[in-house]
């Protein structure tokens, strides 16, 4: 029986090789992803036979993220995790699985599981330079609201987040779930206890963060890690929307500042939200990380 447990901070040192072997741009793949939402999904994770293992519970089935580790124990590790479900009488599933990952367990298991894509669960990736510079056609609405932040505020401040402005973030924060009704929806308090704890928790999780300053005063910030060698993946970012240009101007900056030597931006999905779907198509990725829900056929 697989001895699946409690996401705990210590894990990260054991973790945390496993996801970087992967080279998967996906933004689940990093430990401060795993270990900030186990906290509401009841995703539980262990090491087993030299894979990194985690599963959630979706109705009737148990649900497992990919296996991350060698491709060489992949096999053993699917074939665990199917009879942990057939122990538990429940149906097997994977989540967010990638058309690569996919194609490995096809390699493994030649037409025995299916895939669905959930275009909401897609993650946006852009290009570093493009973000960071905003030049060219595609780029000027988003130029001009930089702009006019400048001009509005001509003493504005861009800072790396750090022991002296965390807390100017948490209450910035706080002014922001208020002001965005996250009380009554469950999904979005989830949210933004995920960016209290990433604030928090900023430098055990080894995250990045950059904040945004117009009179002074905290308006917006930005956090991320890196997910690949290529590739950076910004978890957070929050803004008030009654500051003009305060959303274009952290995403801007904070690649600029952060993100350097990375080709590649993740902002992770739009949860099938029409104004985030709006707003991140905005940008023009460059690709999209699909991702699926793997099922035995026949299910």
């Amino acid at each position: 029986m697989i001895n699946f447990r409690k996401v705990e901070l210590e894990d990260q040192k054991a973790y945390k090789p496993y996801m970087t072997q992967q080279q998967c741009r996906s933004c689940e793949c990093t430990f401060a992803n795993l270990y900030l939402w186990s906290r509401f999904y009841a995703v539980t994770a262990t090491v087993e036979n030299g894979m990194l293992l985690t599963k959630s519970e979706e109705g009737d089935y148990l649900s497992y993220g990919f296996p991350m580790g060698k491709p060489k124990y992949l096999k053993e590790a699917v074939d665990a995790l199917y009879e942990y479900s057939k122990e538990k009488k429940r149906k097997f599933q994977m989540h967010n699985v990638t058309p690569e990952q996919f194609a490995l367990l096809e390699e493994i298991y030649p037409g025995r599981f299916q895939i669905e894509y959930r275009r909401d669960y897609a993650d946006y990736v852009y290009e570093a330079e493009k973000l960071a510079k905003l030049s060219g056609k595609k780029y000027h609405g988003k130029k001009n609201h930089t702009n006019k932040f400048k001009k509005l505020y001509p003493n504005w401040q861009y800072e790396r987040l750090n022991d002296s402005n965390v807390e100017e973030c948490f209450q910035m924060a706080l002014k922001w779930r208020n002001k965005n009704g996250c009380g009554e929806d469950p999904e979005k308090n989830s949210e933004m206890c995920v960016t209290l704890n990433s604030l928090r928790l900023y430098k055990e999780l080894d995250l990045r963060g950059g904040v945004l300053r117009a009179e002074g005063n905290v308006v917006a910030f930005s956090i991320g890690e890196p997910v690949s060698d290529d590739a950076f993946v910004v978890h957070i970012e929050k803004a008030f929307a009654d500051v003009p240009g305060a959303y274009p101007m952290i995403n801007q900056q904070f690649v600029e500042h952060e993100v350097q030597g990375f080709s590649y931006v993740n902002r992770e999905e739009d949860m099938g939200e029409t104004g985030l779907r709006s707003a991140k198509e905005s940008y023009h990725p460059i690709f999209m990380v699909e991702k699926g829900i793997v099922t035995e056929k026949g299910e």
